[in-house]
């Protein structure tokens, strides 16, 4: 090889010989190696870089055998410039090295960020900072693209250094240097304000502690759950009800808040230690948990010899929860070390009928493999029987760590009981208002609130700071995130879920804000989509596909998907979270005036069915050059539309996942995306070839065509070294279950395909 540099070079041209003995690797690991004398006749032009590769050998890369040959042609130069070419082609790989090393502190700083996203300051430079770690993903990723196509091509990819080089330097601009500084002046910002230091917490000011005073001194809709959960608590000891807490392991359901009774509710899961049950309440934010319990606890506190309300949050710390129980048993500040503050709560505690509320539990109650929550419970282990904890959570996983008992499930409240909430809410009375108009506006705006007494108050709030009906209609037309919301509303409060997460869930979750509501998810679909983007981090032997489903089951035990006849899908009010906290990222185009809305570094995009949609429009897509994920729902097999496709391959090169719904064929302009990992036609289409740089697409892993009747490959579709996954009509191909394809050759494989 041999690489660009000096401007005094720049303007020459060389013509070399080389005789070199090339080892060509065969991807078959048991295969031999072949030997060959091979003469190369390169004629060099240095006029932004050079290049000549000498011969392949699979366990150097490209810089190694760029210093290689500028050092087997010091003759050509002098040794000043010979090594400004070596000092060129050490920072460039100085450089990449660097972007590989610090992208997972850049990561770690991202999710101290959204913690703090809801301050002014920080939400203005998270997108940016963002934007800067996307673009170095993406420049790693396509150095690694030439790495693959050297592999694959051995001798014939001689430009493959070069290409890469003219892509990254351009005269005096040098991209990877340009990311560089972009990450280190916003980073260096987002550290100033603090964001490097302590573990991340929520901010009180979004998630103020809690008491056991109620604000709302009525509830609307929970009278049944109410009324049967304080039966259950103050029921005499040696009742039968009671009795019923130590008989054992027993099957284990969630209450259904529509057919609830005393009895199920009553219902011990788990074998208990001692007498404290412990009885989970469940659901989103905003659907009043707190509430219920804060009721609960001011009518049973007289029958219970102690009680005792903590405000827990995301800091599950046992010393100072233990402190707090204390004090508010005492009315006194404790002081000590963990081991006297059990003591002191143990003896205060010990044969006293308890009352014990845990508000707002997170999955940091379950850390250290569940040792936290039992060192906390352990000096309540030798109270009354007919104590009890109360928990609420909004994980269904920590419900199932902590009870004892059946979940009390929450939901959304029902139509005519949550429209009289709705209307106190925009009115101040739940009877009766002034203007007919509006109340027909806020009728129609109730169902986007799917019972959220928080989504209510949220809505309503904003209805009553103005009564124009013009300005209901624009409420009632735009969707939930674009509304601006205080820290304390519904999205806000949601989105706290999603903070909670780890950040590689977050960035899979988040990837969801694409899909429209009420979209239907397959795990193994989803999971697919998550490996190609590359937000899969790998674990050992693992196989990858097995790592993203078990993404999307943690997803699913922390509520963020729901199983509904069968299929999953995400929450009304979660997906408008979804499309908040990914606003800059993923943009769902509906009608033609949002093409000016979408965002300028849009990574992910998708484009529903629009007769209205024409060539233009869709043309306009192309300067999104940074777009990561296009989805097009509408056919693109009209003449007039069909040409779009060929622009999108030209302009969009970062393009990593594509799923279109028919068009007429694929172009050949497709090889410029090197990025690319997922490709889908889910509609059957006039598709009936491939390209022949189709064979170009190293990092494509998935290809599902299996509507569309493909009556050859092109001849060097085995270039596709990352192909996992194949869907041709009537072929099934899945490298994970190694079918009988995996026995053949590699030239065996093409001929079988070819046959199919």
């Amino acid at each position: 090889i041999f690489c660009g540099g000096l401007e005094a070079a720049r303007e020459s041209v060389l013509e070399v010989w080389i005789i070199v003995a090339c080892c060509t690797p065969r991807r078959s690991s048991t295969a031999p190696r072949q030997r060959r004398n091979l003469q190369i006749r390169v004629t060099m032009s240095i006029s932004g870089t050079i290049g000549v590769i000498s011969g392949i050998n699979e366990c150097v890369n490209l810089f190694q055998w760029a210093r290689s040959s500028i050092s087997s042609l010091h003759s050509r130069w002098s040794g000043k410039q010979e090594q400004n070419l070596q000092d060129e082609v050490l920072h460039l790989q100085s450089g990449l090295q660097c972007l590989s090393d610090t992208l997972p502190a850049m990561y770690n700083l991202i999710d101290r960020a959204e913690w703090r996203s809801h301050k002014h300051c920080v939400a203005e430079l998270l997108p940016k900072f963002s934007d800067a770690v996307y673009d170095a993903e993406d420049i790693l990723d396509e150095f690694r693209w030439y790495e693959q196509k050297v592999t694959v091509e051995g001798i014939a990819s001689q430009s493959a250094f070069i290409d890469f080089f003219n892509c990254v330097i351009q005269g005096s601009f040098n991209k990877v240097k340009d990311i560089q500084k972009r990450l280190e002046n916003l980073s260096n910002l987002l550290e100033k304000m603090g964001l490097g230091e302590a573990t991340p917490r929520f901010d009180k000011s979004v998630r103020p502690e809690t008491s056991s005073f109620p604000i709302e001194t009525i509830m609307f809709g929970r009278d049944q759950e109410l009324t049967q959960v304080i039966e259950l608590l103050v029921v005499r000891e040696g009742d039968s009800t009671t009795k019923a807490h130590s008989k054992g392991k027993r099957e284990c359901r969630t209450i259904n808040s529509s057919k609830r009774t005393l009895a199920t509710i009553n219902h011990v899961c788990n074998e208990q230690e001692n007498g404290l049950a412990v009885l989970p309440i469940v659901g989103i934010g905003g659907v009043g948990k707190t509430t219920m319990a804060q009721h609960i606890y001011q009518q049973v506190k007289p029958h219970f010899k102690k009680t005792i309300w903590l405000s827990v949050s995301d800091d599950f710390d046992v010393k100072r929860l233990t402190k707090e129980a204390l004090q508010s048993i005492s009315g006194e500040e404790s002081t000590g070390q963990l081991d006297s503050l059990q003591h002191a709560l143990h003896k205060t505690v010990c044969q006293k009928k308890l009352l014990i509320v845990l508000d707002d539990l997170w999955d940091d109650a379950l850390k250290e493999n569940g040792q936290s929550w039992k060192r906390f419970c352990a000096p309540l282990k030798n109270v009354r029987k007919g104590s009890i904890m109360l928990v609420t959570t909004r994980s269904q996983k920590v419900a199932d760590g902590v009870r004892t008992m059946k979940t009390l499930k929450l939901n959304g409240l029902k139509d005519d009981v949550f429209w009289n909430f709705f209307k106190l809410c925009m009115f101040g009375s739940e009877r009766f208002s002034n203007d007919h108009e509006l109340e027909q506006i806020g009728r129609s705006i109730l169902p986007k609130l799917k019972g959220s007494p928080l989504a209510a108050k949220t809505l309503g709030r904003l209805l009553r700071m103005n009564r124009h009906t013009t300005y209901w209609n624009n409420v009632l037309e735009s969707e939930l995130w674009e509304l601006r919301q205080q820290e304390d509303d519904i999205l806000p409060a949601l989105r706290l879920s999603y903070m909670y997460l780890p950040f590689y869930l977050k960035r899979c979750f988040s990837l969801c804000g694409v899909y429209p509501k009420d979209h239907e998810f397959e795990k193994d679909y989803l999971a697919e989509i998550w490996v190609a983007e590359g937000f899969v981090e790998p674990q050992g032997d693992i196989p990858i596909q097995d790592i993203a489903s078990q993404y999307f089951e943690d997803l699913v035990s922390r509520s963020f998907f729901q199983k509904v006849h069968g299929a999953y899908v995400i929450h009304d009010l979660l997906h408008d979270m979804v499309q908040m906290v990914s606003k800059n990222d993923c943009f769902i185009l509906k009608n033609v005036n949002e093409f000016q809305k979408i965002p300028k570094n849009v990574r992910h995009l998708s484009v529903l069915s629009n007769p209205k949609f024409d060539y233009s429009k869709l043309l306009s897509l192309c300067k999104h050059e940074k777009l990561r994920t296009l989805i097009c729902n509408m056919p693109l097999e009209d003449k007039v539309v069909a040409p779009v496709m060929d622009h999108w391959c030209t302009e969009l090169g970062r393009m990593r996942v594509i799923i279109c719904a028919s068009t007429t064929g694929l172009p050949g302009s497709v090889c410029n995306l090197k990025h690319l990992r997922y490709l889908e036609i889910s509609r059957a289409s006039p598709l009936k070839s491939l390209p022949s740089t189709f064979c170009c697409l190293y990092n494509l892993q998935i290809l599902y065509i299996g509507e569309c009747k493909i009556e050859s490959l092109p001849s060097d579709f085995d270039k596709l070294i990352s192909l996992r996954r194949i869907e041709l009509c009537g072929f099934r191909y899945y490298l994970e279950y190694q079918l009988n394809c995996d026995a053949l050759e590699a030239e065996q494989k093409k001929r079988y395909l070819h046959g199919l």
